[in-house]
């Protein structure tokens, strides 16, 4: 049996299509952005998210954006292009690959020999079709690493969605899974449904089961009776942003299960690209947490389930310690503690 995930995001005949997650699982509906306007809307509205495949939707917005472009010289090409990834820079503020993205383009711009505006054009598409291609394979490496955490498991529980619908493809969480499955290895997962927007059970859930992978869904308290039943053996999830001590921020609710993974004797383990490293901060304290809407709270779907005007909390995140984190597993092998120590060693290639 095949366990292929499906590809959320591509560029197709001249044109960006991806799926939107706002309308899964009732049905699959393909969108195509034509604009760095409706990009910023695919982004801001959560039709596409994930940290890396955040990236990649910001880095075809910026081809949206200078595609038409009727720029002069260089210079004027540059000034647009920096103002249309400060645009797509406000959409949402806690993914570092957003930023990352938008960066690499434009430093491979800036990095450019020609003066020709139509080239450029060429080019910062070629960029982020590369960044595509480039998570793709990174997605396929954390899988082969992560493997090697699992395979004695015989069932993993997770939160929120760190599969293919938040990547290129094959995902960070759950590639390990997607890796084993290919080989034989058929994993049973356990997903937390991830209140208020449901990412595990709308996204999550849909994925495994499309691709026929077992998974149980339940919803977010349950997953301390899960695992003092010893329904699982490890916990995997991933993540937003890396700091440089291994804080991790990543969906409101992974921290809760980081200390039901310790309180339980679970592994918790983190997967990530390099790209999801932010070295620049010391810890998760200078991690921007984004705030939504407080209606995702207060209603589910349309429908109100408070009492109107009643005060509300709703941050998108939170911050896990890096003292609950087993390891932190990357395209370019695994991370132990002390991660002060080990995440620039194994990012730079020093050691395994």
């Amino acid at each position: 049996m095949q366990y292929e995930p499906v590809a959320p995001i591509c560029w197709q005949d001249g044109q960006v299509e991806m799926i939107d997650q706002t309308r899964l699982p009732e049905e699959l509906v393909i969108i195509r952005p034509r604009t760095v306007e409706e990009m910023w809307d695919a982004i801001k509205t959560l039709k596409v998210r994930g940290a890396p495949a955040i990236g990649i939707a910001a880095a075809l917005g910026l081809y949206l954006a200078i595609k038409d472009s009727r720029a002069r010289d260089r210079a004027e090409f540059e000034a647009e292009l920096k103002k249309a990834a400060a645009y797509l820079a406000s959409s949402r503020p806690t993914a570092v690959n957003l930023f990352w993205a938008l960066k690499r383009v434009q430093e491979a711009v800036a990095a450019a020999t020609t003066d020709d505006v139509s080239a450029l054009k060429d080019l910062v598409l070629k960029e982020a079709l590369a960044i595509r291609d480039e998570d793709e394979a990174t997605c396929r490496a954390i899988g082969k690493n992560g493997a090697a955490l699992l395979q004695d498991a015989e069932a993993v529980l997770t939160h929120c969605n760190a599969g293919t619908l938040a990547t290129a493809r094959y995902g960070t969480a759950l590639a390990p899974i997607y890796y084993l499955a290919s080989r034989g290895k058929v994993l049973k997962v356990f997903a937390d449904e991830t209140r208020p927007l449901l990412q595990g059970a709308r996204l999550t859930a849909w994925e495994l089961h499309q691709a026929g992978i077992p998974v149980t869904l339940i919803t977010d308290n349950m997953a301390a009776a899960v695992m003092a039943r010893g329904l699982v053996q490890a916990v995997i999830v991933g993540a937003d942003r890396i700091t440089a001590n291994g804080d991790v921020a990543n969906k409101i609710g992974t921290y809760g299960v980081a200390i039901l993974a310790r309180e339980h004797g679970l592994p918790f383990y983190v997967a990530a690209p390099a790209s999801t490293f932010d070295l620049s901060l010391s810890s998760g304290e200078q991690i921007p947490i984004e705030e939504r809407d407080p209606a995702e709270v207060s209603h589910f779907g349309l429908r109100p389930t408070a009492p109107e005007g009643i005060n509300i909390f709703n941050p998108a995140f939170d911050v896990t310690p890096h003292r609950y984190v087993t390891a932190i597993i990357t395209e370019k092998g695994i991370i132990r503690p002390p991660y002060k120590e080990n995440i620039p060693r194994v990012l730079t290639g020093e050691s395994r």
